[in-house]
């Protein structure tokens, strides 16, 4: 008997995958059946891939031991990279209020990277219980002009979980961001049947402790799959992306930039340019505007070297 279903993960040959068949529509991924998965032979000779996310139809061959065979990939709506994960809808971005602090850099470029995926960012500002009320609106006034929806979380407090669920149900998503920012924990505020294991920051580097070595996709009682994914602290933009188009990804510039002289314009040293002087009369948060220059200039750098 055929039926389709998610893969989840991929360990030593084997694939797990999640059912989707139509008598547990009404099950959260959490309650349904996850079979384990080898290749049919045609499989293996074809350059291939299989990411967890992806849609794919198998075969039982052993009802009881919850054994199937894969037979085919369906194709995809959305692929990440780093993390390799297929048909993501949506990128949970978790950033530090402290503990370590909030890397504003990282967070711009993942948003960035997530859009340009065509994958939805939910922007996760967590730790809220080591800052002051001050400063978590101080970060919110920074990136509510953005438009992404905004959660504030503390997994030690349960703070902003619920809020959290909200986004998740229904959806396959995927956490990211440095180590050390929470994710794990987060994770585990989300669904406490994981018990998943949690780092320690690093005093000498003030960077987390990487605790999470693959990617897999946790089906949620609340309903979606969410994948916890390995921390980094750098990420390279896609060499697609020209100069011309990095101003697209940030919706806080919109309603300026068409007032720029030029249709073009990069908002760094053209005259008339309208988001530089919102930027000089407050109206653009000055460090975000600092740090799509930086992003802007590595851009022009790469593209020489093309």
């Amino acid at each position: 008997m055929k039926f389709t279903g998610i893969i989840i993960k991929g360990y030593s040959g084997f694939y797990y995958v999640l059912e989707e068949s139509m008598n547990q529509a009404e099950q959260s991924p959490a309650e349904k059946k996850i079979w384990e998965c080898s290749l049919r032979g045609k499989l293996r000779l074809k350059e291939q891939t299989f990411f967890p996310g992806d849609r794919v139809v198998c075969t039982k061959v052993n009802k009881q031991k919850g054994q199937a065979v894969l037979e085919e990939v369906l194709p995809r709506r959305t692929e990440l990279s780093r993390p390799s994960v297929a048909n993501v809808e949506q990128v949970v971005i978790i950033t530090a209020l402290a503990e370590p602090e909030p890397d504003l850099q990282l967070l711009d470029r993942i948003i960035i990277m997530a859009v340009h995926q065509g994958v939805s960012p939910l922007l996760c500002f967590n730790k809220a219980d080591l800052v002051s009320a001050q400063q978590v609106e101080e970060l919110i006034k920074k990136y509510a002009p953005t438009g992404y929806p905004l959660v504030v979380s503390s997994a030690i407090k349960n703070w902003g979980i619920e809020e959290l669920k909200t986004f998740l149900q229904h959806k396959v998503s995927v956490l990211a961001g440095p180590s050390g920012v929470g994710k794990t924990s987060l994770l585990n505020s989300l669904e406490k049947r994981f018990s998943l294991p949690i780092g320690e920051i690093s005093k000498k580097a003030g960077r987390g402790r990487h605790t999470t070595r693959h990617v897999e996709l946790l089906p949620l009682s609340c309903g979606g799959l969410l994948a916890d994914t390995p921390g980094f602290s750098r990420l390279h933009l896609s060499r697609e992306m020209r100069k011309e188009d990095l101003s697209r990804y940030y919706p806080d510039f919109w309603s300026y930039q068409v007032s720029c002289k030029f249709k073009t314009c990069l908002h760094r040293e053209e005259p008339s340019c309208s988001v530089r002087r919102a930027v000089e009369q407050g109206l653009l948060d000055v460090g975000r505007y600092e740090r799509y220059l930086k992003i802007l200039a590595e851009i022009i750098v790469a593209e020489r070297s093309y």
